[in-house]
């Protein structure tokens, strides 16, 4: 047999009732965990059934022995499914385009801690696959946005956005309230609450996103959802080698380049194999500061790497191991800045006067506003699998560093705790840093799936310790330093939980899913504060332990053409924290903030027809969001964090894609969000808005790939991808309303490949549109003149790639 010369310790243990073709196909890639595609080629009939220990082609082969398809393993994680022969084909006079990669459908993903077809799943998850990454030129979040129904991302600049889904958004600032979706590096969280670090899509397998509150199964930090970066892992059994190299010119700016490269390598075949991955590139920048009398202020360098290593142990264990590390260094903001026609005639004149508003298109600061996000990881995961199931654990460590440096003159003048110290000649700094260290123990157990109850249980330890320091300082006449404000804070957060989840087939195509998650959190904050005369210094202590139980039902329903229609009903919280800075001490009132939770109502749809051509997901959603935690600035620039209000939000999302034979592929999404603030706090001291900031009403986007098979193995691959976001504000404050968004984003590309080599060229912007994609950048301005952060200029660029 085909499977006879393998090492005996890749044999897996495999349980599939009998059942059809299909059915068995996706069983058995579900056990391996591995993509089967195209399995609707085998039929609708037919009836087959393994038990036992066999390797991956021993167990396909007698899956298949007298099916009407066949198979073809495509690599270590890959198995295409194709109908038989016919006894006689007749010979075809040209050969058929082939069907794109990119919007393959049949991906197993495993972001709900079980690996799983994402389209039997009864949740709204979506899954990037690596060829469309690769397809798309997609190299970090932000691009990804567009390709996904209701992922946002803020436009602050590299390493210091924000993720959106679904329309959650808690306001546009990142302050001291936690994520409201968690970023996940393969089985690890690796953000509380900082910003994304935006780590380069090099090497990546698939990005997975599941939408709207996973409380039960991942805790506080997915409150609006989890987006996952799922890593490439080392091949125990043949070597791999991958690298690619681009520039590009963006009008009006500086050139970019990057380079990247991956190798996997069997160190002992079939048992241990490591892989290595290593990038760097240079983002141009393109604004001036005509204060300083710069151009094109705003470039950003990334570098970064990792190593992973596999150890298949015997046939039932395995261990992952990976560590990783990225350095990303922006020399400015990316912001410009206009008259605020809500400014009064003071503020007016004071910031005219000190010339802090530059021509269109420019920015006049007095201070560069760097920014630097430095990323570290080590984690291991260990795998064993038995006949009744499997064991997980997964140990991680991160180390994440980002400091920011702001101009902060602008407010000297009018901030009140300042005022008459200073005046607008003087220069102001603020330098804010945060050090923070995860460390996280998760252990999943669950069961093999072969009985009509499929259950999964978890325990859940994480300990986090965050250090601020922040330092304003003030540069007078004469080089004079004087430092006006010191705050050194920490927050430490323990988390445990219990959690788990049981589904059972009902027949008939029904099955059900109960589970929950019970918690505990304490939350512990210190902070010494050094305040200029006459306020004087301070200190912060406070503790508190929020507990709470975080449940989660589901009902669906296969359907005998494939896909499935569910109903599930979700939560997601947020625990409670503490506000420590200012000149002067918070009140009382505002001194904590409370938990916020959200509970989430969702019926969805998902149908594959037309032989898996045509593929459509659909979800409707209401969501009642109670007490929600934002991120606010006092007039003085200084952060914290305050209860706004409460909130119900209704939403309709989408995604569908088709494959012509000709090879032309087409996925179009998107996302209707209605928001309704309601119950506004007391405490909360400014008008609040009626919908939720940070998000518009509707988004979405569309990517066409159309591949063309020429001479020998060369192929033609043509993309279009846009995406559009609509008009939002800024802040729950509506006096601090500044509209932003209603812009297109585009790109076009082309690209030659053959089997081991590829070249590009591309176009983003091809309109050259500017935009408003943000409108903020620094907090010591925003409320005192109109920020506005435009898109890239009309860029080019060529990419060229190899891999053997």
């Amino acid at each position: 047999m085909a499977g006879a010369a393998e090492a005996e310790d890749a044999r897996l243990r495999f349980t599939i009732p009998s059942r059809p073709y299909a059915d068995a196909l996706i069983d058995l890639g579900l056990q391996a965990n591995v993509s089967v595609l195209g399995t609707s080629s085998c039929g609708l009939h037919g009836s087959v059934s393994l038990n036992g220990r066999y390797t991956l082609r021993e167990a396909l082969a007698r899956l298949l022995d007298d099916a009407p398809c066949r198979y073809s393993i495509v690599d270590a994680r890959t198995v295409r499914i194709s109908p038989a022969a016919a006894p006689s084909p007749a010979p075809a006079p040209l050969r058929e385009a082939p069907r794109s990669p990119a919007l393959i459908s049949e991906v197993v993903v495993t972001a709900t801690k079980r690996p799983a077809v994402a389209d039997q799943l009864p949740v709204g998850i979506s899954a990037v696959p690596r060829s469309q990454i690769a397809a798309t030129r997609t190299v970090d979040v932000s691009q990804a946005t567009g390709q996904i129904a209701g992922v946002l991302s803020t436009n602050l600049g590299p390493g210091r956005d924000k993720l959106l889904i679904r329309g959650l958004s808690d306001g546009a600032f990142t302050g001291r309230a936690r994520s409201t979706v968690s970023t996940y590096l393969d089985d690890a969280p690796i953000n509380y609450n900082a910003p994304d670090p935006d780590l380069r899509l090099v090497d990546i397998d698939r990005i997975e996103v599941v939408r709207g509150p996973q409380g039960a199964l991942y805790g506080s930090g997915s409150l609006a959802g989890i987006y996952r970066i799922v890593t490439s892992k080392p091949d125990l059994d043949q070597p791999a080698f991958g690298a690619t190299a681009g520039a590009a010119w963006t009008k009006g700016g500086d050139a970019s380049h990057e380079v990247d490269g991956y190798a996997s390598l069997p160190v002992v075949k079939g048992r241990i194999a490591i892989r290595i991955a290593a990038y760097q590139d240079v983002q141009g920048g393109y604004l001036d500061d005509v204060k300083l009398g710069l151009a094109n202020v705003d470039q950003t360098r990334r570098n970064g790497g990792r190593v992973a290593l596999r150890v298949r142990m015997d046939g039932n264990w395995r261990l992952d191991a990976l560590a990783a590390t990225q350095n990303l260094l922006s020399n400015d903001t990316q912001y410009v800045t206009t008259r605020k026609s809500a400014a009064s005639n003071a503020q007016g004149m004071a910031i005219e006067e000190a010339g802090w508003i530059g021509a269109p298109g420019q920015r006049a600061n007095r201070v560069r506003e760097a920014h630097n996000n430095d990323f570290s990881y080590v984690g291991a995961t260990l795998q064993g699998d038995f006949a009744w199931g499997s064991l997980t654990s997964s140990t991680s460590y991160v180390h994440h560093v980002f400091s920011s440096q702001f101009d902060a003159s602008a407010t000297l003048t009018v901030s009140a705790p300042l005022g008459g110290l200073v005046n607008h000649e003087d220069l102001g700094v603020f330098t804010e840093a945060t050090r923070s260290n995860i460390l996280v123990q998760d252990l999943v157990v669950r069961s093999s799936g072969a009985d009509a109850f499929d259950w999964l249980f978890g325990l859940y330890a994480a300990r986090t310790l965050e250090q601020n320091p922040s330092t304003l300082g003030v540069l007078s006449a004469g080089s004079v330093v004087m430092t006006a404000y010191t705050e050194l804070r920490k927050d430490r957060q323990r988390e445990y939980a219990i959690y788990g989840e049981g589904s059972y087939d009902l027949g008939g195509g029904w099955s059900i899913t109960l589970g929950g998650r019970v918690f505990e959190t304490r939350v512990h904050t210190t902070a010494e504060l050094d305040v200029i005369q006459p306020y004087g210094p301070r200190f912060f202590d406070r503790a508190r332990t929020f507990n709470g139980v975080s449940p989660k039902i589901s009902v669906q329903r296969s359907l005998a053409q494939g896909g499935l229609v569910y109903g599930l009903i979700t939560e997601g919280y947020r625990p409670g924290g503490f506000n420590s800075s200012g000149f002067f001490p918070i009140r009382a009132s505002r001194a904590a903030f409370a938990v916020d939770r959200l509970r989430n109502y969702e019926v969805g749809v998902k149908l594959q027809r037309m032989d898996n051509r045509l593929n459509l997901r659909a979800a409707a959603y209401y969501d009642d969001w109670s007490n929600i935690q934002t991120d606010r600035y006092r007039p003085s620039g200084l952060a914290y964090t305050a209860n706004v209000a409460d909130a119900a939000i209704a939403g309709l999302e989408a995604e569908m894609s088709y494959d012509w034979p000709t090879g032309l592929s087409l996925q179009i999404n998107g996302l209707i969000s209605d928001s309704r603030v309601r119950n506004p706090s007391r405490d909360f001291d400014a008008p609040v808005a009626k919908e939720l900031p940070g998000v518009p009403r509707i988004s979405g986007g569309v990517l066409a790939v159309y591949e063309r098979s020429l001479r020998g193995d060369l192929t033609l691959r043509l993309v279009g991808e846009a995406s559009y976001v609509g008009r939002s504000t800024l802040t729950f404050d509506t006096s601090q309303t500044q509209p932003m968004g209603q812009y297109l984003r585009a790109r076009l590309s082309a690209e030659l490949a053959t089997e081991r080599w590829r070249a590009m060229v591309y176009v983003v912007n091809p309109a050259n549109d500017a935009g408003d994609t943000f409108a903020y950048g620094n907090p010591f301005s925003f409320g005192l003149v109109r920020q506005v952060t435009p898109q890239r200029p009309r860029t080019v660029g060529v990419r060229l790639g190899a891999a053997f």
